[in-house]
């Protein structure tokens, strides 16, 4: 099999595992000579790779009512002749609609009952945790030829902000009191159920703290699903909420004009940590969405896990005995005004 030049990478998945998988183009463009890459995305999260130089062309999956429409999704594929494409996170539709395809090289996990869709089959155990999950990402490109070791200190992410988003984004802050001059802080307490979470009273707690203690901007985020519960979360008037205000677009602008951003294991904490923000995380002690596996990859970040002594827990368990509940808000904020200082 010839070395391929035109390449579809596919994360069909949410916001964080996009983020985690968008270094795959610069590695690849600087081991390969000459390749074309390719993503193939979600149209939400879309805006991710938007200004990526290492990216050639974003395909959106075509679809309805949150299903993939194979009728439009499978012409398009044929049409671009894609010699090899790395299925990241597969679903039996994406593995077949990349078979279908006529994709030549054809990568992904050899441990689904539709494997067999693959011709290069990557045996790694994700659940397991015994690494971050760009790390299993990068990992794939050996498939490629491609050996790579990749660390925090050196990681491309290439995130970039859309200057009209930014602008758009501090025109509606600063009517809402936002004052450039002083530091800011982003809380974002939702995140999808794709997580164990801290528990919201522990992020109203939190809020009440530094609203008390700290002169900055405390802006909440979260989707349009999350509005009730940020506004629950409302425990100062110094606080800005923004939950369904923005689009992801803008939410990147957003971030980038941030200094530090609080949450739960969940995408926007990997969108600060690309854009080299830094980052506070809430992580279980649960080997599949451990911080080891799932926490911000960024040396400017700190994790808050369990004050329990369970090493290994499954979800949930860990729902029922509140281990969440045993992170204390006081060493938050303390490590919040450390970060904002240091």
């Amino acid at each position: 099999m010839k070395e391929p030049q035109k390449i579809l990478i596919v994360r069909t998945d949410r916001i964080g595992d996009v983020v985690l998988t968008l270094p795959l183009a610069e590695i690849i463009k600087r081991h390969l000579p000459h390749p074309q890459i390719a993503f193939l995305l979600r149209d939400y999260t879309s805006p991710l790779a938007q200004g990526n130089p290492f990216i050639d062309e974003i395909i959106t999956l075509p679809e309805k009512n949150g299903e993939i429409s194979f009728s439009k999704a499978l012409p398009v594929l044929k049409r671009k002749k894609f010699d090899a494409a790395l299925i990241v996170s597969p679903k039996f539709k994406i593995a077949s609609l990349i078979f279908l395809a006529g994709i030549e090289m054809r990568i992904g996990t050899g441990y689904r009952w539709y494997s067999f869709l693959f011709n290069k089959k990557i045996y790694e155990h994700r659940r397991r945790g015994d690494k971050h999950e760009l790390e299993y990402n990068v990992k794939m490109l050996e498939a490629l030829g491609i050996e790579e070791t990749v660390s925090k200190e050196s990681v491309v992410f290439n995130v970039h902000p859309n200057a009209e988003s930014k602008r758009k984004v501090r025109k509606i802050l600063k009517s809402k009191g936002w004052d450039e001059n002083l530091k800011t802080v982003i809380i974002h307490p939702g995140s999808g159920k794709s997580a164990v979470d801290l528990p919201l009273y522990k992020f109203k707690n939190l809020i009440s703290l530094l609203a008390r203690e700290l002169k900055v901007n405390l802006i909440l985020t979260g989707n349009g699903k999350e509005k009730k519960m940020c506004n629950d979360l409302m425990a100062s008037d110094n606080v800005i909420n923004t939950a369904g205000k923005f689009t992801l677009k803008e939410l990147i602008g957003l971030i980038s004009l941030s200094d530090l951003l609080v949450a739960n294991s969940t995408g926007p904490i990997h969108i600060a940590a690309a854009l080299g923000k830094k980052t506070i995380g809430f992580y279980p002690n649960v080997n599949e969405c451990s911080p080891r596996r799932w926490g911000p990859y960024s040396t400017n970040s700190f994790v808050f896990v369990p004050e329990t002594d369970c090493v290994s827990c499954e979800p949930r368990s860990v729902n029922e005995k509140n281990c969440m509940e045993s992170i204390p808000v006081e060493k938050v904020a303390l490590k919040i005004k450390e970060m904002l200082n240091g």
